[in-house]
């Protein structure tokens, strides 16, 4: 894994994206006079979620229902 200093980060933002986007590689940023590592610019794609979140334990249980006669009024929401 590469790593800058905010510095440098700030100075080449544009050109460490375009080199993230193209090999898919991780940059750490590093900070202060020990340069320690605080943070790193990762692809999207390994944080993203990979699939949709399952609805629970009550899928395929779970009604909702609305009556006709439902009615509130916006002071009532308000009061809610």
């Amino acid at each position: 894994m590469k790593t800058l200093t905010v510095g440098e980060l700030k100075a080449q933002f544009s050109e460490v994206l375009d080199q993230i986007i193209k090999n898919g590689k991780p940059v750490a940023i590093s900070y202060g006079k020990k340069k320690e590592k605080i943070a790193a610019i990762v692809p999207y794609n390994h944080v993203a979620p990979k699939m949709a979140r399952p609805l629970g334990p009550l899928k395929g249980r779970a009604k909702c229902i609305i009556h006709d006669d439902f009615s509130l009024s916006d002071e009532g929401v308000l009061q809610a």
